[in-house]
């Protein structure tokens, strides 16, 4: 399957943009959980990054699951940069240092969705063992610099690296050194998707300490808990950040459509070529003035590429995406679905979240935002700190959890996949700190230990 083989609609006015995004209102009844995990892979004989070419390369892996089960494959240039599943509609695709990531169907629950996970990373292993290669989740790559990883070859990719040295100190490692577990989840209307943006974005520096998993870079520790974290902030501010616009009286679905609109833009796709575009403004492709493609007008499928570059802590396009939580290891990767979903699919549990946090300023969001990838759970926060927002923030998914009522084959709720959550808010320490105290410990300083110890 070759990139962009679709005729898209064209766009005819700016109301085109806001009806893209307005098409994911649905009931209650059609809501999904779509998770998507990322995760490094490297070699166990010596822990070092696995290039895309080789024998033992990922373009292998990629043929070796083809090989096994029924997916399809996405192909670049003609190179296979991904994979599709045609039971499920799953995903697998390559970041740009060869981050491996799963983007799951839409599933009914939480049940779902971890199971989904299992049976992902058990059929990787099956594959990946044979060839020695190992899959690490954590936020940040441990021990790699930047010139030993690998870049994938995706056209894309080759845009919008040299962009990021120009807008970013951080970028580079963004792309090539970070990975993350993120959650999909619906809204039922404009207002409904405005309340679920408001909250979300104010708890997600809560559930970035509570996923804290990124405390080593270069081989020691980086003085941070979640440096992924750290590196989103030093990114690219025109697309990141805590969209402080989204707290303002008349939020709506035209209000993020003026803010995306005015994203630069990285490319375009025409005749399955990438268009370096980056650094140019949608309104004037929208009037036909993009100075690569003059008299030429935008595609509804330029728009969803374009959208889908903007990266704030969370993200509309026909959904929400929670974006604030560290790669991070199995039992996690179910844990962020069942926080999000608790809050966000049960009407009583959203009105308490939002009471939680509707007299937070934006001055006191963004500190938490700033401080939080240092000091995580221990952040000052009013008269307390950030782990009395997050255990209030668990309980309150576990309501959430509990009135929505799905049940696995052993008649257990969805809470139980909140375990995780509890142990580090029982003990205080998140899995940075608990992995700081093996490599001042029981490691002996030993930061190879975190490839056997962290790996899945």
């Amino acid at each position: 399957m070759a990139l962009n083989n679709i005729v898209s609609p064209m766009i005819e006015s700016k109301a085109d943009l806001i009806e893209a995004l307005s098409k994911g209102n649905k009931p209650k009844s059609d809501w999904r959980i779509g998770t998507e995990h990322e995760k490094f892979t490297f070699y166990k004989k010596d822990n070092s990054p696995v290039p895309y070419f080789g024998e033992n390369g990922i373009e292998t892996l990629l043929k070796g699951i083809m090989a096994l089960e029924n997916w399809l494959p996405l192909l670049d240039e003609g190179n296979i940069i991904g994979l599709k599943c045609l039971n499920t509609g799953a995903a697998i695709s390559l970041e740009p240092g060869g981050q491996f990531e799963l983007s799951g169907a839409p599933l009914n629950n939480v049940h779902q969705t971890c199971a989904e996970t299992a049976t992902h990373l058990k059929m990787l292993s099956k594959v990946a063992e044979p060839m020695g290669i190992g899959f690490l989740g954590m936020g940040v790559a441990p021990t790699w610099g930047l010139d030993e990883i690998p870049l994938m070859p995706k056209s894309r990719y080759n845009i919008m690296k040299p962009y990021m040295e120009k807008v970013g100190t951080l970028g580079t490692s963004m792309m090539m050194r970070s990975c993350t577990v993120q959650v999909n989840l619906d809204f039922s209307s404009e207002s409904d998707m405005v309340k679920k943006l408001r909250v979300s974005l104010a708890l997600q520096p809560i559930a970035t300490a509570l996923f804290a998993n990124s405390p080593f870079l270069d081989g020691k520790p980086n003085g941070y808990l979640s440096y992924r974290s750290h590196i989103w902030k030093h990114t690219d501010n025109d697309r990141t950040g805590m969209l402080p616009f989204a707290f303002e009286d008349g939020m709506s679905f035209e209000r993020y459509v003026d803010y995306a609109l005015d994203v630069p833009m990285y490319f375009v796709m025409r005749d399955k070529k990438y268009i370096n575009v980056a650094g140019e403004n949608f309104r004037d492709f929208l009037k036909g003035e993009l100075p690569q493609l003059k008299g030429e007008k935008p595609t509804v499928q330029d728009w969803e590429d374009h959208i889908s570059t903007i990266f704030p802590e969370v993200r509309l396009k026909q959904f929400l995406e929670m974006r604030g939580a560290d790669g991070a290891p199995w039992a996690e990767i179910c844990a962020l679905p069942a926080l999000w979903a608790g809050i966000f699919y049960d009407q009583t549990a959203l009105d308490a979240a939002w009471d939680l946090v509707k007299t937070w300023s934006e001055e006191e969001r963004n500190d938490l935002r700033n401080q939080v990838p240092k000091t995580a759970l221990d952040t000052e926060f009013r008269k307390g700190k950030v782990q009395d927002i997050a255990k209030q923030m668990v309980d309150i998914s576990k309501a959430g959890l509990v009135a929505r009522n799905q049940l696995n084959g052993e008649g257990m709720n969805e809470v139980h996949h909140l375990a995780p959550l509890d142990y580090t808010l029982k003990t205080g320490k998140t899995l940075a700190q608990r992995m700081l105290e093996l490599y001042h410990g029981k490691w002996n300083g030993d930061i190879s230990r975190v490839f056997t110890d962290a790996a899945y």
